[in-house]
């Protein structure tokens, strides 16, 4: 038997209940792990919620973890019994003990990277590649703009984009945040709550705006985000926590500015196998090359409504995890 989060029906965190289920021998191309860490991400909020409606209540939310192999198909020959590996994209399903998954999915761990690291890092890290290579080539030099730049992503973003070279300037919701951006590496950090800041982004770029800007946050956010591009510049829209966006018309983009306006999806960017292991393998590098990601809040599997809670709240800097106890 193993244990595991479903969603009960769509609604707040509390619809997570605890199940038993029976454990299932790996099919001929899958691996079966035995979860260490686990990832806790606002797209787990979504499917939660049912903004993307699932097969209630049988679904299992998560979709990133890293542990141990202890079983394989009989395809598989690229694992075996005792490997540390992790994963993310789908499916969906990562919220328990253990869990059955397709071997193509599964990253082997460097000796230089701990589980715990790799566990909490596979989806904002392949999100963060994303961005910063296929959203954007970003280079040394060019200015980018991280919303939320304490919290999870918006950390790693900044981390991976001052290695490359860049400079970032990063807004937080509160001034209890801007120390821990400014120590992810954002040479300026602005309040998203200061209705100027789309003026201070154009004084610090000395009026030319930045290369690339990545929301997180929704709502209104996006359309005062867009003002603060270049010319050929791109926004990249990730979520919205604070919200439904307001329709765009393709007029605010501007003739004359030409700016890219991008809806990227992570999970898509996962379900590419090139992609995938391109990521995946540049993460792993950096990781080793000594690329943090900052753990903000940990749960055990069991209090995953919990992280849930802290997560939509806000209250968190950093990444939040499941840890699984045996």
């Amino acid at each position: 038997m193993s244990l595991a989060m479903i969603i009960s029906q769509p609604g707040g965190p509390e619809v997570l209940k605890a199940v038993e289920r029976e454990s299932v021998s790996p099919g001929p191309d899958e691996v079966r792990i035995r979860h260490e860490i686990i990832g806790v991400n606002f797209v787990d909020i979504y499917f939660r919620s049912g903004l993307y409606p699932q097969p209630y209540p049988q679904a299992v939310p998560g979709f990133e973890g890293a542990g141990v192999v202890t079983a394989t198909g009989s395809n598989v020959s690229a694992f075996a019994a005792g490997d540390r590996v992790a994963y993310t994209g789908n499916p969906m399903g990562a919220y328990a003990e253990s869990r059955n998954i397709p071997a193509s999915r599964l990253i082997r761990i460097p000796d230089g990277v701990d589980t715990r690291t790799a566990g909490s890092t596979m989806l904002r890290g392949l999100t963060a590649h994303m961005l910063l290579n296929k959203v954007r080539e970003v280079r040394a030099g060019d200015w980018i703009l991280v919303h939320s730049a304490a919290g999870g992503l918006g950390q790693i973003v900044t981390r991976w984009a001052t290695m490359k070279g860049a400079r970032v300037i990063g807004t937080t919701g509160s001034p209890e945040k801007v120390a821990t951006a400014r120590l992810a590496g954002a040479s300026e950090v602005l309040l998203h709550t200061d209705a100027a800041w789309p003026e201070k982004v154009r004084d610090i770029t000395e009026g030319y705006g930045v290369h690339l800007a990545i929301d997180g946050i929704g709502g209104t956010m996006l359309s005062r985000t867009l003002s603060v591009v270049r010319p050929f510049g791109t926004v990249a829209s990730l979520g919205q926590p604070a919200g439904p966006i307001p329709p765009v018309r393709v007029e605010e983009l501007g003739f004359a500015r030409s700016i890219a306006l991008m809806r990227p999806s992570s999970l898509a960017y996962a379900d590419d196998a090139a992609l995938y292991r391109k990521g995946a393998a540049d993460l792993m590098s950096a990781l080793s090359a000594g690329l943090e990601n900052h753990i903000g809040a940990e749960f055990t599997l069991t209090d995953a409504a919990e992280a849930h809670r802290v997560l939509e709240a806000g209250h968190t800097t950093g990444s939040v995890i499941l840890t699984v106890q045996y």
